[in-house]
């Protein structure tokens, strides 16, 4: 579906003229991010699975705009997207490894090559995205914005692999961030909680995402829609930041994420125990259609 077209700025700012590369740009926060940015005045790079959904996010963009049928765990890919991108629009001064995945549901019963491509996609691929695009950070002396999430900094039941995931590329954003600082790269983390996104719709339907979600507080509940995220996320990468929360409220959460895993364990375990043994918890499958495109990327 073809999104609404973003009204750019009468002003140009920190990102007038500048190229910023998006991965996972096909839909949800990574198109509502592109469109947000190319608001500003920036040249958009959109990556991802889903050539048609990507050429028509492109298309109502108001600035020049690329889109490139990329998986992100293929190293050699990613490297000649690097090259496609310096050549039409320039050297990446912004990159934005968005692109992630989810499945849900027990661990014992989870099929390995699902769960394993989670962290494929998640975690190498974010790496992956970096190192293909980092001679050009390096180059622009640009920033690198890793999407992590709430689920970094407190696991829950029934997302093993998106947790594990997300854990895994907080702690590589900061290895990245210690050893490009000095070479004038900056690299910031975003923590995001329930976005309104195609990978969210059954949220309530499926008792593997309705499950660990109940045992959040109400306000750690709400699914907030993702134009006001990506303008949020847009004005991170402007100010070149180290960290963005949002909603705000997630930021004491990392003071106290040591209290998160038994405080989560000691709530599940009260609820798990209250489910009846013949209603098991069944497998969600790849979620959403970027999921789908996922485990089936040619």
């Amino acid at each position: 579906m073809r999104g609404p077209r973003t009204r750019p700025r009468t002003r140009p700012g920190p990102l007038s003229g500048r190229t910023v590369v998006v991965t996972g740009a096909a839909r949800g926060l990574g198109a509502a991010l592109a469109r947000e940015l190319a608001a500003r005045h920036a040249r958009i790079a959109l990556l991802g699975l889903e050539g048609d959904a990507l050429e028509q996010v492109a298309a109502t963009l108001p600035t020049p705009a690329l889109a490139l049928h990329v998986d992100v765990t293929d190293p050699a890919a990613l490297h000649a997207a690097a090259r496609t991108v310096r050549e039409r629009l320039g050297p990446p001064s912004v990159v934005i490894a968005n692109a992630g995945i989810a499945q849900a549901g027990p661990f014992h019963s989870a099929d390995p090559h699902s769960w394993r491509r989670v962290i494929e996609v998640n975690l190498t691929g974010s790496a992956l995205t970096a190192h293909a695009f980092l001679p050009d950070l390096l180059h622009t002396r640009g920033y690198h914005l890793q999407i992590a999430s709430l689920a970094a900094l407190g696991a829950v039941p029934m997302l093993s692999a998106y947790c594990a995931s997300k854990a895994g590329v907080e702690a590589f954003t900061h290895a990245l961030r210690a050893e490009t600082a000095h070479r004038g790269v900056a690299v910031g983390i975003a923590y995001l909680n329930w976005l309104d996104t195609d990978m969210l719709a059954e949220v309530d339907t499926r008792a593997a995402l309705r499950e660990p979600r109940a045992l959040l507080p109400p306000p750690a509940r709400r699914i907030r829609p993702a134009a006001p995220v990506a303008a949020r996320l847009a004005d991170a990468v402007e100010h070149r930041r180290t960290a963005v929360y949002v909603p705000a409220w997630t930021r004491p959460a990392q003071a106290g994420r040591g209290l998160l895993p038994p405080l989560i364990t000691r709530l599940a375990r009260a609820r798990f125990r209250r489910r009846p043994p013949e209603r098991p918890i069944a497998q969600t499958g790849p979620l959403g259609p970027g999921g789908r495109a996922a485990h089936h990327p040619h």
